[in-house]
């Protein structure tokens, strides 16, 4: 609604995963740089956490956008599931036609698959979103799947990414040795007030945003954004869409803390959903 308004050619805050909008501050470039890393030197179980918003999701986006070459990768985003039904849908997602779909059957297609792939030379990646989700015999399951390798390479990196929780699960007793093969660990803080106010350039910019062209959001505004999202980027989306939008309905150019906070209250019938 507010996009032509504000002369942009997309939406510059949508809540999706859209790894071209990803804004890397010094958490997400380290976050990034830990997941290449790990990735490409076949550490086997990879584990990134982090709060509810806080672009654990764009950041496995952006990480499957850059392994595009010389490596197969396949992404969980619903691991609710029985231990069978998650290695047919990794099996699925991999590409990998399975004869039958009993635990055996899907387990040697799978192991048969990662030997092919790497005597190809290609890398072989498994991401589970929302991995907090994993119950411990599903996690298990995960761990039996870490043991498919030669004598010197891991023939599967798997990266697990989840919120807060996901770090106590893996302190379950009955899973000692999956605890123990995670050789990368890192947590996702939420943006300072300097990344917020660069974020939101950001993401304007990458939208289309004129050059030239000052930004809408005054600093007040920012202060604003920055107190209330915590500095949580999905939070950050939501607050700044609903104050462009309440911008658009005041017919104003410029965003302040009052119009801020008024979208956030949705007062005067602009919408905040």
């Amino acid at each position: 609604m507010y996009r032509d308004y504000f002369g942009l050619a997309e939406e510059p805050f949508n809540v999706t995963p859209d790894p071209r909008f990803i804004f890397f501050s010094r958490q997400h470039l380290d976050a990034f740089s830990c997941l290449l890393y790990g990735i490409e030197s076949r550490k086997g179980f990879i584990q990134i956490t982090g709060e509810i918003g806080a672009g654990k999701t764009t950041l496995c986006r952006a990480i499957l956008e850059k392994l595009k070459t010389k490596t197969h990768t396949a992404l969980i985003l619903n691991p609710k599931l029985s231990e069978l039904f998650l290695l047919r849908a990794i099996a699925e997602d991999f590409g990998i036609a399975l004869s039958a779909y009993d635990h055996k059957d899907c387990f040697d297609a799978l192991n048969r698959f990662l030997l092919e792939e790497f005597h190809k030379g290609y890398n072989t990646v498994l991401i589970i979103d929302e991995a907090q989700g994993l119950t411990p015999k599903t996690l298990e399951q995960v761990r039996l799947l870490s043991n498919l390798e030669t004598n010197r390479e891991k023939l599967i990196q798997i990266v697990l990414v989840g919120q807060p929780e996901l770090k106590d699960m893996l302190n379950h007793p009955a899973l000692a040795q999956l605890r123990q093969r995670i050789t990368i660990r890192f947590h996702l803080t939420p943006l300072d007030r300097n990344e917020v106010e660069e974020y939101i350039r950001h993401r304007l910019r990458v939208a289309g945003w004129p050059p030239g062209v000052p930004n809408p959001f005054t600093q007040e505004a920012i202060d604003f954004i920055y107190e209330h999202s915590g500095g949580i980027p999905r939070l950050i989306n939501n607050f700044s869409g609903m104050s462009l939008l309440a911008a658009y309905a005041r017919s104003v150019f410029l965003v302040d803390a009052k119009l801020a906070e008024e979208a956030l209250n949705g007062v005067e019938g602009v919408s905040v959903s």
